[in-house]
Parts: C-alpha cells; structure tokens; sequence
C-alpha cells in the first residue's frame, strides 16, 4: 500500500460491538518511520469497524502497530510507503514569520477565507452547489460548524445529527456515524478545492443541548472529532464560534482545557484559535495553545494593536458581513467590507468575508452557503492575487507614528503597499523608499485595475489619481 505525503493513510480493524465501543474501548496505533515514531488516536466507526486515520510527514516505508484494551484490536500489525506529495499537495499550513502563515513545504499562505457556518446540514442539492461557488470565489479558507446551527435565518432541521437519539433527546455519548460520514465527506471535498476548513468544534445558538453538554460528554466529543478528522492536511481547529456567549455553563478554565485536550489527541499540531462574541471579550491568545489569533472587531485599525499584543498572526474573521438584514453586523457595504480587508492586510494581518444579504428561503451564504450574490468576493480574489504577487514573506505594517499619518501601509524591505482608502491625495511622497530605483503602480481597489506610472528613485512625490479607493504599490527594480 502506498500514500501520499500529507496524505491520508486509513487502518480498518474490526472489534466489540457490545456496550457503548465510543467509550468503552482505547484504540491508537504508533506509526515508525526510522526514528520517527508518531501516536494517532484512533476511534469506533460503527457496526463493528474502529478506523485509525494517519498522516505520513515523511517520505519513505513507515509501520505500525495497534495499542487497545480490546485484545481484538490490540497489537494489529502493518506497512505502507509514503510517496512523494502530488501536484498542489503542500502540506499543512503553519504559523511562519511570527505574524504569518505558510504551508509545510515552505509554500507562502495568505489567508482569505469566508464563513459558511452551517452548509454541511443543508442537504446534498444546497452543499454541492456551494462547493460550485466554491471552485471559483477564490477563497482559500472556509469557518464551518460541527454542530447544526439555531439562529436567525438558520430553522430548518439538518438530515444528520451528531448523536444517537435517546427518547425524546440524545445520547451525548453516542456518535452518529451517518452524520460523521458526511461531514468527513465534505471536510475532504473542500481540500480538494485547495480549501482550508477552519472547523468550529462549539457555538452558542443551539435548540438541541450540544451547547449545554456535561464537561466530561464535551471531552468525549473533542477526542471522537480530532480523532476522525486531525489526519486531513486542511484542518484547522476553531474551539469556538463567540465562545463568551458560552461562560456560564463553560468557564474559561474549560476553554482552556478544551485547547489541551485537542492538542493532546492531533498529532499533526493543526492550527487552533477561538473566536469572541463582545468586541471587550477577546480570549488571552497568548496562551500556548493558542496558535494564532481570531477576533471579531469591525475596528480593523486595530490589527497593528492586536498583532503587539498577542505575538502571532491575527485574522479578523469576522470584519462584519456584506450584506442588508436587519442586524448591523451583517449590513455593511461591499465596499466597506474590501476597505476594511485593504486595511487588514496592508497592517500585516488577515480578514474574513461573510455575505449576508435577505433571500425569500433564508438562504444566507454565512450560514447555508449556496451561490453568491453581493460585489465584495471578486475584489478580494483580486486582492488576493496582488499579495500573491508580492513577497513570500508576507507584509509587516511599518512601525512608529507613520510619515505619512494615518494612511495604512506596509511592506517588505523596498517592497510597499499603501492603502489610501477614505483619503484621495493628488501626491504622495512620505514612506517611500529612501534608496533605490522602484515602479510605482496605482491600484483602484474597487475596479480592479492596475495602472503602472513609471519608475522612480527617492521620496520625490509621484502624481496621483485623487480619488477614494486607491492603492499604491511600490516594487523594487533590479540593476
């Protein structure tokens, strides 16, 4: 048998029905590859079938053997070759260059995600055609719930649910394997995509108990779920969307354990992050389990402010959504939401999209997905592409009180970036590079045009458009 790099290696043994196989049997298996040695969890698939899910790092023949207190499953045996990685496969992302990420094979990754935060519990007619907007959006990271969500414009039932009905409730300690089946499907159709699933494993808008769970039941949950899904390349782990709305019945020492628990049981150490519901209730992203920062803030000239503060790369996820309901955190202009992307990016950071525009079948791409219909998403593909163009390093805000006041910017070494946004200067002179030749390029954010005024050397003002929306993009000349 044979695997990828980053692929997915899959053992299947079969073992006790009786009891409760979720938590009655421990199974895992350590995987040896020369002097690697790497401990998967595994986990009870149903009907007798318990799966251990790897992901080979290195390239070559790896082995492994099972550890259970079923003899059944205990000491089962096995080998593979790890091959090298397919075209597109880059590995997991990382942190890199403290305040930026990068896949594992030292690919750059720029995140520009969105949010559909319940499209897996739509039925099939609704997720596949939101993986067909998918294809395109130029999106490379999807938010997504584990849980079906209850909320505004979110009533419907879903067709899976996680647990085993008991009665008229659930039994938290029984997974329904049907639903994991499916949301495993789609995890792997978005890496297909080249997508990120950023999955959110708690949230507070819940008409079914999966937000009120006895501590040790959500323990339980947190194992099965890292178990199955960990050996995805693309996963990230989202402990919590506005996980402030949830301290009454999980305080903040058990989001704190929650983040241990997940560390303890991925191998692969995935990115993880929270998320906050109250602008004042960020959590301490200092903490070491804590791998990058997420907020939810429409203040976005504070990202300098939170990449200080917490030392790692911040997305604000939840800039507020394009869109026309009622709430204010969903009405925001297409051209608010790119200005504020702009102004993430060129500080050094990163943003999310989210649409949220009325539709007579509640069919809100945040939550359900479907097709999208507002003028934000193709600009930030565009922008997308300018920091794909730039350096692999990813972009620093310049430091100190700015030469040029409040106008955002950032770069690498000769490398700029200058959003102007609200502002409209004729001439632009402070911030240039002090040495060296270098071609200045306007870009008009909301067009989509770039327009190249020459090249230059020194701080002597260059003519401008004068107008809002501009950017100015300052790129090195050779020689």
């Amino acid at each position: 048998m044979s695997v990828e790099k980053w692929g997915l290696f899959e053992v299947e043994l079969t073992g006790p029905t009786e009891g409760n196989p979720f938590v009655d049997v421990q199974l895992s298996a350590e995987f040896k590859n020369g002097d690697t040695t790497i401990k998967a969890p595994g986990f009870y698939d149903g009907d007798g079938t318990y799966k251990i899910r790897f992901m080979p790092s290195v390239e070559g023949e790896w082995s492994y053997a099972s550890k259970s207190d079923s003899s059944a499953l205990d000491g089962q045996t096995g080998s593979f070759t790890c091959t090298a990685p397919a075209e597109g496969n880059h590995g997991p992302v990382r942190v890199r260059n403290q305040h930026h990420f990068g896949y594992e094979d030292g690919t750059s990754y720029f995140s520009f995600g969105t949010t559909c935060y319940a499209w897996v519990h739509q039925g099939d007619a609704l997720e596949e055609q939101t993986l067909k907007t998918l294809e395109t959006a130029g999106f490379n990271k999807l938010r997504m719930c584990v849980f079906p969500k209850d909320y505004i414009f979110n009533k419907n039932e879903p067709e899976y649910y996680p647990f085993e009905k008991q009665g008229d409730g659930w039994d938290f300690s029984r997974y329904d394997i049907a639903f994991f089946h499916h949301l495993e499907k789609r995890v792997a159709e978005l890496g297909a995509l080249g997508i990120e699933a950023d999955i959110i494993l708690f949230h507070p808008y819940d008409r079914w108990g999966y937000a009120k769970m006895a501590h040790e039941e959500d323990y339980a949950y947190l194992r099965y779920v890292v178990a199955s899904l960990a050996a995805y390349r693309h996963v990230w782990w989202s402990l919590a969307n506005e996980y402030d709305f949830m301290l009454k019945d999980k305080p903040m020492e058990v989001w704190d354990h929650f983040f241990e628990i997940v560390q303890e049981n991925d191998p692969y150490d995935h990115l993880r992050s929270i998320h906050n519901g109250n602008v004042t209730m960020n959590y301490d992203h200092t903490k070491p389990g804590v791998t990058h920062v997420c907020v939810q803030n429409w203040d976005v000239k504070r990202m300098r402010e939170w990449r200080d503060a917490y030392g790692k790369p911040v997305i604000d996820d939840e800039c507020e959504y394009e869109g026309n309901i009622l709430r204010n955190w969903g009405n925001i202009t297409a051209r608010e939401l790119v200005h504020r992307y702009w102004i993430c990016i060129v500080y050094g950071g990163y943003a999310g999209h989210g649409e949220t525009y009325e539709h007579p079948e509640d069919i809100l791409w945040w939550s359900k997905g479907g097709v999208l219909v507002g003028e934000s998403w193709p600009r930030l593909k565009f922008l997308r592409g300018i920091v794909e163009e730039g350096p692999a390093e990813g972009i620093e805000p310049f430091a100190g009180s700015f030469p040029w006041g409040r106008t955002a910017g950032g770069g690498c070494g000769n490398y700029r970036l200058i959003y102007f946004g609200e502002h409209q200067p004729k001439r632009f002179g402070n911030g240039l590079p002090e040495e060296g030749r270098y071609e200045a390029d306007v870009i008009d954010t909301w067009e989509m045009t770039v327009e190249t005024l020459g090249t230059f050397e020194g701080q002597e003002p260059i003519e401008l458009p004068g107008r809002p929306g501009l950017a100015l993009r300052i790129r090195p000349v050779e020689g």
